[in-house]
């Protein structure tokens, strides 16, 4: 080995002055790294006169890669000399367009290993980084996987890397693998490694499991930080429990970590994602009492949420007013107004946007690009949106796979099924792959437009995936996967249990499946559809509660209803909660067979499940019901639903059409009158079945209040029932007077009058009738 003039003149170092002594040492150790081999054993020597600026400076200098590495590594053993300086520095050198980097890393890497000097997690930390800046997650999960081949333990910093970037590719499950093993391995976490967890398992619709890990970070004795209560905030309003967010944002504010802008900001967009925009700009006004003010993020919520709710004008005032007080529209808010413009059907005005946001430099992302896209597709402009993706393919990963979903789903929605075929096989002809969603878009329209065979066909093809051998070997149910990638994790493979998550989000979903059961029930194939239904626990996919709610209405669509109130059963003793749509299926069923109170029961039932339900109030409704009262128990649950701040108008729609059906007037009277006085809107619908109802009795007073009550509400029914009660007032000689005022009234609320007045005449050639209509 050469000896180094290092060795000679270390005392020469104390003379010069703070810049110098940082310039000669750096040359000194630049020249260590270019003239001895290996550097490590004489770079030992200078560690006294070494500091993270003088590592940095070092690396800055070095223009041989390969050397640049090896120091690197040599430095990142001693915690004093790491600085993110040097770190990022790392970071930038292996993300540069130079492909070959990253083989020199290795190499670097197996050659001091072959000396048999330690390397440490931070090495492999930088390496995992520039893998995941160049957008490669595998290699930098095969990384993190090759650590144990270099004698190298991953320290905190690196299983937060690497949990990171699981998280990010929505593989939360292989990040809970890890987790364990860091469990099982007694690391010491900290507050970042549960907020990324936490984060993930927001992202993957579990609020219950991340609510656990953010009890159990607390008993651990670990404080939550600012973003973690974010993290938690965010996903309890995504999860649409925003009461447990707003108690979580005022026990936040009794801590020490008390909330700030972005915790502000994420309650904010929480309530305006959910649509509640009365509900949000009170939540503004009290949140100015603790001095917040809005900036961009605060106005993008707002917008997004008065689009959501339709007050289109409000939202583009909004916009005005944030322009005007010199807030600059970044990305994300043109994305927004261009999928509100959508929205109102102002898609020219969108496609102007795109230009806009060029015009002041700023690109449009593929979000942006997808969102017009999608407007052109939901006006019908098909051709427009094909256009709009040649135009634009190959701009920053555009069009990717969410592009093509959207343009198969349209295509398939207007019964172009070939023409979606088509964007289908054209999609992996480029590389793109389908998502469960594209599978389930094409499924579908397959299923529709009477191509079962075809549909089945792609079914079975997204069972197969991209290994055959996948599904066979894992469809003993999910279970069994999560096993298996605990296994690989723990054996120091998590990239085989990457590769096999991979494959496997091309299985078939539950909703690919309720698709099927639906499109079986629809075509009358109860039989073919609960076969169905019986695989899914085999193969691991848990029925939910659309899988249930589609069975249970077909099997009440052909008469089974004891099959239907069995699987009833059977979802509540496999623990899949019945949703309301269930029980309104089977309310509606009971009412067609003229079992209304047996309606009023199911329903009932249900809201025992309900948490924020008075049972005792229930329990007196039960009683006047069997008494044969309707007003009492009425208004009981309704004063009971208003005081829960949650109303749903269906049930007692559903009931009002059962009388109806069951000619129980005066009971669907009685509740039209209290409906109103409630100011709970009936639908068309029901309007249609009461004034029906009242014609029959020739009860045309009541049927005429029922109709200017639709007129009220905007509705605009069909023709056939105006025609009926037209007709019914003509032949009245009290009430045909009634009959021109009526027409009057229709056609200033946008009836097409000529379509109906041709109907009345066509049913009924009466020469009185016909003088009234053309009076």
């Amino acid at each position: 080995m050469k000896k180094a003039s290092y060795l000679i003149h270390k005392p020469r170092f104390r003379c010069f002055s703070s810049s110098s002594r940082v310039t000669a040492i750096s040359s000194e150790v630049s020249s260590i790294v270019h003239s001895v081999d290996p550097m490590e054993p004489a770079l030992e020597q200078v560690v006294p006169f070494l500091s993270p600026e003088i590592i940095t400076s070092v690396l800055q200098e070095q223009r041989n890669p390969y050397l640049c590495f090896r120091f690197f590594v040599w430095a990142a053993k001693r915690k004093q000399f790491r600085s993110w300086g040097s770190h990022n520095l790392m970071i930038n050198l292996l993300v540069s367009d130079n492909s070959h980097l990253f083989d020199a890393y290795w190499r670097a890497l197996e050659e001091i290993k072959s000396y048999g000097l330690r390397i440490p997690s931070d090495a492999f930390a930088v390496l995992i980084a520039g893998y995941w800046e160049t957008k490669n997650a595998e290699k930098a999960v095969e990384s993190f996987g090759k650590m144990k081949d270099f004698d190298c333990q991953p320290n905190l910093f690196t299983y937060n890397l690497i949990l990171h970037i699981l998280v990010n590719k929505g593989m939360i499950l292989l990040a809970l693998a890890v987790y364990n093993l860091m469990l099982k391995l007694n690391c010491h976490m900290n507050c970042s490694t549960y907020t990324i967890l936490i984060d993930g398992l927001c992202k993957s619709d579990d609020m219950s499991d991340a609510l656990n890990l953010f009890n159990e970070m607390s008993q651990r004795g670990i404080v939550p930080s600012k973003i973690t209560y974010t993290v938690v905030l965010s996903g309890l309003c995504q999860a649409k429990r925003i009461d447990e967010a707003y108690q979580l944002f005022e026990n936040m504010k009794t801590t020490s970590i008390k909330p700030d802008f972005i915790t502000y900001n994420a309650l904010l967009n929480g309530v305006c994602k959910l649509g509640k925009m009365d509900e949000a700009f009170d939540l503004l006004k009290s949140f100015k009492k603790d001095g917040f003010d809005l900036d961009l993020n605060s106005y993008s919520s707002l917008i997004d949420g008065l689009f959501r709710a339709q007050r289109f004008k409000e939202a583009h005032d909004t916009f005005h007013n944030m322009t005007n007080t010199g807030i600059t529209p970044d990305v994300i808010l043109y994305t927004i107004m261009i999928r509100g413009l959508c929205d109102e059907g102002r898609v020219d005005d969108a496609f102007k946007l795109i230009k806009e946001m060029t015009d002041k430099d700023l690109v449009p992302d593929t979000q942006a690009y997808n969102t017009l896209i999608k407007g052109f597709c939901d006006k019908g402009l098909l051709d427009e949106a094909r256009s709009l993706k040649l135009e634009i393919s190959g701009v920053d990963d555009f069009p990717d796979s969410c592009t093509y979903t959207i343009l198969i789903s349209s295509m398939c929605r207007y019964g172009l099924v070939d023409e979606a075929q088509n964007i289908f096989n054209e999609m992996e002809k480029y590389g793109c792959g389908p998502s469960v969603i594209t599978f389930n878009a094409l499924i579908d329209g397959l299923y529709k437009s009477k191509q079962p065979e075809k549909s089945f066909h792609l079914f079975h093809r997204m069972e197969i995936g991209k290994n055959p051998f996948l599904f066979l070997r894992f469809n003993q149910g999910s279970d069994r996967v999560v096993e298996r990638v605990t296994e690989l994790c723990e054996s120091g493979s998590p990239l085989e249990a990457y590769k096999l998550l991979t494959q496997i989000s091309f299985l078939p979903t539950i909703t690919t499946n309720n698709i099927l059961i639906n499109g079986l029930c629809k075509a009358g194939l109860l039989d073919a559809a609960l076969n169905l239904f019986k695989k899914l626990k085999v193969k691991g996919n848990t029925p939910d509660s659309v899988t249930y709610s589609t069975l249970i209405h077909g099997l009440e669509s052909v008469g089974r209803e004891k099959d239907a109130i069995m699987l009833l059963k059977e979802m509540v003793e496999n623990g899949c909660k019945p949703t309301p749509a269930v029980y309104k299926t089977l309310m509606k069923w009971s009412c067609r067979r003229n079992k209304t109170f047996a309606a009023f029961n199911l329903w009932l039932e249900y809201l025992k499940t309900v948490s924020k339900r008075d049972e005792e109030v229930i329990k007196l409704v039960e009683n006047h019901l069997q008494n044969g009262e309707i007003e009492r128990p009425m208004r009981l649950l309704l004063d009971m639903d208003i005081k829960s701040r949650d109303l749903d108008p269906a049930p007692y729609t559903i009931w009002l059409i059962g009388f109806c059906q069951v000619h129980k007037t005066t009971e669907a009277l009685k509740l039209f009158a209290i409906l109103k006085e409630y100011d709970i809107t009936l639908t068309p619908a029901s309007c249609v079945m009461l004034i029906t109802t009242l014609l029959r009795e020739s009860n045309l007073n009541m049927a005429l209040e029922v109709f200017h009550y639709s007129l009220q509400k905007d509705f605009i029914l069909k023709p056939r029932i105006c025609s009926n009660l037209l007709r019914s007032l003509i032949r009245s000689h009290d009430m045909s007077n009634h009959a021109i005022e009526l027409m009057k009234k229709m056609d200033s609320c946008g009836y097409d009058m000529d379509s109906i007045k041709c109907f009345v005449v066509s049913t009924q050639s009466k020469q009185g009738m016909q003088n009234v209509l053309t009076k």
